[in-house]
């Protein structure tokens, strides 16, 4: 086992506030790089036989990073996790050593850009319903369902769905939503979004207050994203979809299904709160593949 002693164990810590402070991370990103910095001084710290120091650091050469990701790949680790560690690992070392410190070149594993897969309206729809009708008690349905329509009817991550406070109340057309980075942006609401919010906040059994999160888990506390995934996936096993049909998905058939309707890039670029262009074209890959699935499956000579 790697030993137990570094000379700045405080570093990986110092790390994630930079994270947050200066680059605005989410906490999600904080905390996987700060496993990573961990990871990445308890492995050199036996690798090297040595105490772990900035100045050390700054010495790191290709074939000790490339040991690392072979020891992380015997983890099991995919070509697209082993991607991400490499760069959660010249961040840290960028940050640690200085950026005027030279770090040793290493190509990450190729990984295959695959498509988000949007799901039809019908069955995202059906997904909401099931999930509500399943639900313990009659605010918990109300609550899972207001979730559901924000991410299929207004393109909300997960995580900017559950972190709204009781202060978006009373609604209108648009609400103002926190995504990535601490960057705001507006997105519109309809009706039968604001009326699923609504209906949520009158049975909700902990009231509802400003600077309080709007969604509740069950004993009162912030509601968990993983309690939503875990309803979703009991909902998907029921009405038997694909394993691909996440809350995430919803977000994608938003985008996907928007796009198709007509909607302009930059447009739908604001909506999904997307910091690139680049990040958004995505989907119009996604809408061409769908017109060629129509095709194939039509066309009497395709």
């Amino acid at each position: 086992m790697y030993a137990d002693r570094v000379t700045e164990p405080a570093l990986p810590l110092l790390y994630g506030q930079h994270l947050a402070r200066d680059r605005r991370r989410s906490v999600h990103t904080v905390r996987a790089y700060e496993a990573t910095a961990v990871r990445l001084i308890a492995f050199l710290q036996s690798h090297w036989g040595e105490e772990i120091t900035r100045e050390r650091l700054a010495r790191v050469e290709t074939a000790d990073l490339r040991a690392f990701l072979a020891h992380r790949r015997n983890d099991g680790l995919s070509n697209a996790s082993a991607a991400r560690e490499l760069s959660a690992v010249r961040g840290f070392l960028k940050f640690a050593a200085g950026d005027g410190t030279e770090l040793p070149r290493l190509r990450g594993p190729r990984v295959k850009k695959g498509l988000p897969r949007p799901i039809a309206p019908h069955e995202a729809v059906a997904l909401a319903e099931t999930v509500s009708e399943e639900a313990r008690e009659p605010w918990i349905g109300a609550r899972d369902w207001a979730v559901l329509l924000l991410l299929y009817g207004a393109g909300l991550r997960i995580g900017e769905a559950v972190g709204l406070t009781g202060a978006v109340l009373p609604l209108g057309p648009t609400m103002r939503v926190t995504g990535k980075r601490a960057k705001t942006r507006t997105v519109p609401l309809l009706p039968q979004v604001r009326a699923a919010i609504e209906a949520y906040a009158r049975l909700c059994p902990y009231g509802v207050s400003r600077d309080a999160p709007l969604f509740r888990g069950a004993k009162g506390g912030p509601l968990p994203p993983g309690m939503i995934r875990k309803a979703v996936r009991s909902a998907r096993t029921s009405l038997g979809l694909s394993e691909r049909t996440t809350p995430h998905a919803l977000r994608h058939s938003f985008a996907t299904h928007l796009l198709g309707r007509g909607a302009d890039l930059r447009s739908l670029q604001e909506l999904l709160g997307h910091a690139s262009l680049s990040s958004t074209q995505i989907y119009t890959a996604v809408d061409a593949a769908h017109l060629l699935d129509v095709y194939r499956n039509a066309h009497p000579r395709a």
